[in-house]
């Protein structure tokens, strides 16, 4: 399978087009279940990051694709590059103490709860085991409709599938039809396929959460505002125009009946891509997540940023985030912005309940790092090689803490900050991969996982200090490099990947353990 994993080529591209920058667990196989694309994505499939030669036009990009944020963006991302080496050595040295102690109490306590292994727990009767020897399950799901290929996995192409967990223990499924339409399905506590699938009009899937009565689906469409490529009357001052689309939450019920539908771009009547002003989705990256206060939905993805230059208009880069409310309505939030990181890619949120905010990072070749984007600051230094990539975000077990994967130059690397601040502990090495994935498995532990020859490799590692519980593992299911693992509330996790044919998908579940 051929993949784009050259992240910062997307700079160059615009600047030459004129356009300027803002061992084996236990598996169990189920195989017996019941029962468009972006127009430039090929043309410009080599472009998800930014080039190392974009960095004398990043300050100029930066400055005005930031203008609807803090005009010190820069400055502060400065200042916090400058204290990365007073943190690392700090981040060191805790790495190694909390190491050693918490490694030693996690064996304990793991040691002490063998005899609630076995146990049923949630709604879904899931069976507990211990996490040094992980229960998988592996069903294939015959959905019957066909199902987007992976293609190249760029942020630049379309994304084929994502699973949602709800609170009853089931879940939706969303995919990328054929047809202009992404699909969602319904799955019982054993992954398999019930009712009958539904879709809402989209040329792409970003991403799905699910509730009992419902759920909410981020999915991109179409502008319609006429013009080239739907992109208005304006022109560009470089480059060769690409269809410009919005970013939509659309709600529905258990049966699929659209209940509202919220744009989380700007576009308007009277507001074109190729008007100044615009926040839209165009042929770079934009790939998004959803997250969930208990009240609001929140989007956070990435944009083209419309800025006048002259007679015409340049397309910066960055990334957005915006809140829903339950009934549909726009909502003010502290933590929603108009513009964050620029240039961004691998946009991850979550939202904590401990301190009641959404939080966010992105890899950013601005600085070339892993960043919040509101405010601006750094998590954890990259390097300008091409190689840097963003991974997922998760809760710590802790009282404010996180922790995020990344990955530079093939290896994973894990990280632990509290918001609004650098790295406090920095894990190295943590696997062979490019593209890390990350998921809370409990308030206890977080899987690991990463594409390992056709299928997957898997670790899972203690939530308080980083450490490796049991040892690594594999699932024979494809890897997407922007697909996610989601957490289900009886300790499970699920992924959603490519089926054995084109119309079906994959679930592996990582079956609660202790």
């Amino acid at each position: 399978m051929l993949k784009c994993t050259t992240y910062f080529i997307l700079a160059w591209v615009l600047a030459a087009c004129g356009i300027e920058d803002a061992p084996d667990s236990n598996i169990v196989v189920d195989s017996d279940a019941d029962s468009d694309s972006d127009v430039d994505g090929d043309t410009h499939s080599d472009s998800d990051s930014d080039a190392d030669s974009d960095s004398d036009t990043d300050s100029d990009s930066d400055t005005d694709a930031d203008s609807d944020t803090d005009a010190d963006s820069d400055t502060d991302a400065d200042s916090d590059s400058d204290s990365d080496s007073d943190s690392d050595t700090d981040a060191d040295s805790d790495t190694d103490a909390d190491s050693d102690s918490d490694s030693d109490s996690d064996s304990d306590a793991d040691s002490d709860a063998d005899s609630d292994t076995g146990m049923v727990v949630g709604e879904c009767a899931r069976t507990q085991s211990n996490c040094t020897s992980p229960q998988v399950t592996l069903t294939e799901v015959e959905l019957g409709i066909p199902v987007t290929d992976y293609g190249w996995e760029s942020d630049t192409n379309p994304f084929p599938m994502m699973i949602a967990a709800m609170p009853s223990g089931g879940s939706r499924v969303a995919w990328l039809g054929t047809d202009d339409h992404v699909w969602v399905a319904t799955l019982d506590c054993d992954d398999q396929l019930v009712g009958t699938p539904f879709s809402f009009p989209a040329v792409n899937l970003q991403d799905i959460h699910a509730d009992d009565d419902g759920g909410v689906v981020l999915l991109t469409r179409d502008a319609t505002n006429g013009g080239t490529d739907n992109c208005g009357g304006g022109s560009l001052c470089g480059g060769e125009s690409s269809p410009c689309r919005t970013m939509w939450m659309v709600r529905f019920d258990g049966a699929g009946v659209v209940q509202w539908e919220t744009q989380v771009t700007n576009l308007s009547d009277s507001l074109a891509g190729y008007d100044n002003g615009a926040r839209f989705v165009w042929w770079y990256q934009h790939h998004g997540r959803l997250a969930f206060d208990g009240s609001n939905y929140a989007a956070y993805f990435c944009i083209g940023i419309t800025v006048n230059n002259g007679n015409c208009v340049d397309i910066h880069e960055g990334d957005r985030m915006q809140v829903v409310g339950a009934d549909g309505s726009p909502v003010s939030h502290p933590d929603a912005f108009e513009v964050g990181c620029s240039h961004s890619w691998g946009t991850r949120m979550v939202w904590d309940p401990r301190t009641e905010h959404f939080v966010m990072v992105c890899a950013t070749d601005n600085n070339c790092r892993i960043a919040q984007p509101s405010p601006y600051s750094t998590v954890a230094q990259g390097e300008c090689d091409g190689t840097l990539f963003g991974g997922d975000l998760v809760l710590a077990n802790d009282s404010n803490g996180y922790w995020t994967a990344w990955s530079q130059g093939g290896q994973i690397r894990l990280e632990h900050f509290t918001r609004g601040n650098m790295s406090d502990q920095t894990i190295d090495n943590a696997g062979p991969s490019a593209h890390p994935h990350l998921v809370s498995m409990s308030n206890k532990h977080m899987l690991l996982t990463w594409e390992s020859g056709s299928g997957m490799a898997a670790q899972i590692r203690s939530a308080s200090n980083g450490a490796t519980v049991g040892t690594e593992f594999s699932m024979d299911i494809p890897d997407h490099d922007f697909g996610a693992w989601k957490s289900y509330s009886d300790g499970s996790v699920a992924y959603a990947g490519a089926g054995s044919s084109n119309t079906s998908i994959r679930i592996a579940r990582v079956m609660p353990c202790i």
